[in-house]
């Protein structure tokens, strides 16, 4: 009896006990508010059909790595770097028995048999050697064909036949979430392929400040240092960019990779064979993003395209008909959303090309036919084109500004046609003393190094008239 009564008031106990803590622990909990029915979450009965990773599974990335890999080269860039900045600044490059052997390396693509490899102009830049070594260990010195600053391209060639080589795809046909694989020698090592898929197309990422064409193919397959220059290929292993540029606070890849497309290189590549340089097509306008505070003051019914803010004199947008605020929205049927697929479009022609224009006018679609034109509003460049339009009329010094000054070098402003220089009080009858860091003692030798600055933002010293020097800034456009 007396063990039934102490089991009946240890259960007591322990119920007494429970209910006590419960009491304690929801009193020490915060308080939450439910949602009424009409608040709470609806559930939609749906059909589920498990899938399994199709796309994935189903892509073979064999056939393309191997049409593609040995097509890939290793570029090992050999140059040469002061040993002493400051004494470099003033005696010169020459100064004190040379600099420091530097070696920089990369990657390229073999475009053709006979040994022309593709790769980025800041892989071979600087360069005093450069060689080439091929997937089967081979190498080879390469000589440079041709380089082009504003799309990161540059052309060399090796002594060599019979090689594997890739060939080109028409990058316009690429498609956000296609397959891409991603071929070169990151951190050196040889022969690296990795896979993603596009993320995006038309891709600025504003790396030069305006100087490049920013047009990129974005993806997600991982590039690292070392990948510079190499292939970005399709599924089938043809070409669809040259491996660029990644974003990254580490300087290693997170996620994100881009790719100058293989429209944009192609035409470069064809320039530099055909000509020894790159022709740039203008289409003749200024032009604006759209915002929503441009899409109100407009009134807009569209969100993408190009505004033209400005058609220039002699350009071909102005012989063809077109007028500020028209809204570019197609080219040759290519879709227009923003700048960057303007300029990517624009960077496979040449001056002299038609290419049709859509625009909206007042909320109706016209189109029409634009004869592209190079810089200065022509087909060719006559032979002081750039001095002309990027400075003025130009004359070597005279002989009593020459003894005035005291100096055997310069050539004077016959008439200032640059605005950015008038603005800076740059008058007729002062003298230009260096372009680039040179001195110039005739025309011919200013229109020389515009040329070969072209693409780059360089300074000119300027001597005025009351004997003071003046550096000024000015961009030569390709």
């Amino acid at each position: 009896m007396k063990k039934i009564i102490s089991l009946v008031f240890a259960s007591v106990l322990g119920g007494f006990i429970a209910i006590s803590s419960y009491v304690y622990v929801v009193g020490n909990v915060q308080k939450v508010e439910h949602l009424d029915s009409e608040s709470q979450p609806k559930f939609v009965k749906t059909n589920y059909i498990p899938t399994s990773n199709y796309a994935a599974e189903g892509t073979d990335f064999t056939k393309a790595a191997e049409e593609t890999i040995n097509a890939v080269v290793h570029v090992k860039n050999v140059s040469i770097s002061s040993s002493n900045p400051l004494i470099e600044f003033f005696y010169g490059a020459d100064a004190n028995g040379g600099g420091k052997t530097t070696i920089g390396t990369g990657s390229g693509v073999i475009i053709s048999p006979d040994g022309y490899i593709i790769t980025n102009n800041h892989v071979i830049r600087g360069a005093k050697e450069i060689e080439i070594t091929l997937n089967n260990q081979k190498s080879y010195a390469a000589e440079v064909i041709g380089t082009h600053e504003s799309s990161d391209i540059a052309l060399v060639k090796i002594d060599a036949n019979e090689l594997p080589f890739v060939s080109f795809a028409n990058s316009d046909n690429v498609k956000v979430g296609e397959w891409v694989l991603a071929v070169g020698n990151p951190f050196n090592l040889t022969s690296t392929v990795t896979a993603g898929i596009v993320s995006a197309k038309a891709r600025n990422i504003n790396i030069s400040g305006g100087r490049m064409i920013e047009s990129f193919i974005q993806t997600d397959a991982a590039v690292n240092p070392g990948n510079s220059g190499g292939a970005l290929v399709n599924v089938r292993g043809e070409l669809v960019g040259i491996n660029t540029a990644i974003t990254s606070q580490t300087g290693s890849y997170v996620g994100y990779s881009f790719a100058v497309p293989s429209n944009i290189a192609k035409k470069v590549i064809d320039d530099l064979l055909e000509f020894g340089d790159v022709q740039t097509a203008y289409l003749g306008i200024k032009y604006a993003e759209l915002n929503n505070d441009l899409i109100d003051e407009l009134d807009l019914k569209i969100t993408e395209g190009v505004l033209i803010s400005e058609v220039t004199e002699n350009g071909g947008a102005a012989a063809a008909g077109l007028k500020t605020n028209d809204i570019i929205t197609k080219m040759d049927n290519i879709k227009i959303n923003k700048f960057s697929n303007m300029q990517g479009f624009i960077s496979t022609k040449r001056p002299g090309d038609i290419v049709n224009v859509t625009v909206l006018r007042k909320g109706k679609e016209k189109q029409f036919k634009v004869k592209l034109s190079n810089q200065f509003g022509k087909e060719t460049i006559d032979k002081l084109d750039f001095s002309k339009y990027l400075l003025g009329n130009l004359e070597k010094i005279s002989k009593k500004d020459a003894e005035k000054y005291r100096i055997n070098y310069g050539v004077q402003f016959v008439k200032v046609k640059n605005k950015d220089f008038i603005r800076n009080g740059v008058r007729n009858g002062d003298i230009i003393l260096k372009i680039a860091d040179e001195k110039v003692y005739d025309v011919q030798e200013v229109e020389n190094l515009l040329r070969k600055n072209k693409g780059k933002l360089i300074i000119v010293q300027i001597l005025n008239e009351d004997g003071y020097v003046e550096y000024l800034r000015l961009m030569v456009n390709n």
